[in-house]
């Protein structure tokens, strides 16, 4: 038996007692698609900061039960009965963070059980037991800023990827990619897969993937060059990158690899615009990529890689947005380098950049006009 939380307004709250359906967005699909029927369910409005309950779900989660509620805007949604115990907790916010619960998570049998002790009786809760609660299956949270920071590389009970794999990516950019780009049974592409990071992320979120790289690291990666992916036009739901930004890291002995090229020249560029190619030619329109780039200082001469990788995406692609990714956890993050950073006055790569890109369909070229209307506001007047 697990347990979720749902969100609501003071818009929307009304339209789920009347329909008694509980909804959201794709963002939290994965978690709503979980939810069989006579699971434990509440809903809390984020205005009042009142959590109602305890309802069942009647139906297992499922997509656009009806359609036409709340115009289409969350079509993740479940039917819903009264239990017999109607609770409703006021300043419910303060309770939840002290329990370690969030809404749009799956609560698991042990933290359900918590909670409904709680709820059954507030004034003698015995606290010591929510410290002994341990979520393996915690999911990272979901970026609302442009600027991520990571302190590992991976997350929760399986490993993804491979730590001590050259220039590993951070398995949490891809999960915050695909929970935002996709949903699930959507295919994802990686084609430069590396120690495949971004097969094990789709796996365990349910999404298909396909991983290609020039020297593959494990059975599940495609042997194949980047500059030429073998699927149709226009076939893709997502792609991710994480491409080398120069020669500065040996990946493998393979000839063609594009990692031994110096980014201090054109052909590097070059070649990268290749796979871009490939990939707006794959790529599903109005869908998106994201790619992961880093810039380059080497013997007092500094290459700025982001920007031009930049300007070559954007021959192909609408910019959705730029995300600044901290750096943790790279080899010249040591005492000694940042000793030399100083006494050679030079900067240590501190952040690498995630460029997220839209494919545009002839249609969204066609709604581009627009007149924006901004709300102005008026510095305080000093006398």
């Amino acid at each position: 038996m697990k347990g979720f939380i749902f969100a609501c307004t003071d818009k929307t709250e009304k339209e789920c007692f009347d329909r008694m359906i509980f909804s959201t967005n794709k963002l939290y699909s994965d978690e709503v698609l979980q939810i069989k029927k006579g699971d434990y369910l509440f809903l809390y409005n984020i205005d009042k900061d009142v959590l109602y309950g305890i309802f069942k779900a009647v139906s297992d989660g499922g997509k656009n039960i009806e359609p036409d509620a709340w115009g289409g805007k969350y079509p993740y949604q479940v039917i819903v009965e009264k239990n017999e115990n109607s609770i409703i907790l006021k300043e419910a916010r303060k309770i939840l963070d002290k329990m370690g619960i969030k809404w749009g998570r799956i609560l698991n049998s042990q933290l359900l059980e918590i909670f409904l002790k709680y709820l059954q009786n507030p004034d003698n809760f015995d606290w010591s037991k929510v410290k002994n609660i341990i979520d393996e299956d915690e999911k990272p949270k979901l970026e609302t800023t442009t600027l991520w920071d990571y302190p590992t590389q991976s997350y929760g009970k399986l490993s993804k990827g491979n730590n001590k794999y050259p220039g590993v990516t951070p398995a949490f950019i891809i999960y915050n990619m695909i929970k935002r780009y996709t949903e699930v049974g959507d295919l994802v592409v990686d084609p430069m897969a590396g120690s495949g990071t971004t097969f094990d992320v789709c796996k365990e979120e349910n999404r298909k993937c396909i991983c290609y790289d020039i020297s593959p690291t494990r059975p599940d990666i495609i042997q194949n060059d980047a500059r030429k992916i073998p699927l149709p036009d226009n076939s893709v739901d997502m792609i991710f990158i994480d491409s080398p930004y120069g020669d500065n890291v040996r990946y493998n002995d393979h000839p063609d690899d594009i990692g031994k090229i110096s980014a201090e020249t054109e052909n590097f560029y070059d070649e990268l615009e290749k796979v871009m190619r490939e990939c707006h030619r794959i790529l599903k329109p109005d869908k998106v990529l994201g790619w992961l780039i880093g810039d380059q200082w080497v013997k007092k001469k500094f290459t700025p890689v982001g920007f031009r990788i930049f300007e070559r995406l954007c021959k192909y692609f609408e910019p959705v947005d730029i995300i600044c990714v901290a750096r943790r956890n790279q080899t010249s993050n040591t005492a000694i380098w940042h000793n030399r950073a100083l006494r050679f006055n030079f900067y240590l790569r501190g952040f690498k950049y995630l460029f997220i890109v839209r494919k545009v369909s002839q249609e969204t070229l066609k709604k581009q006009k627009r007149q924006i209307k901004w709300n102005q506001y008026e510095r305080d007047k000093k006398e």
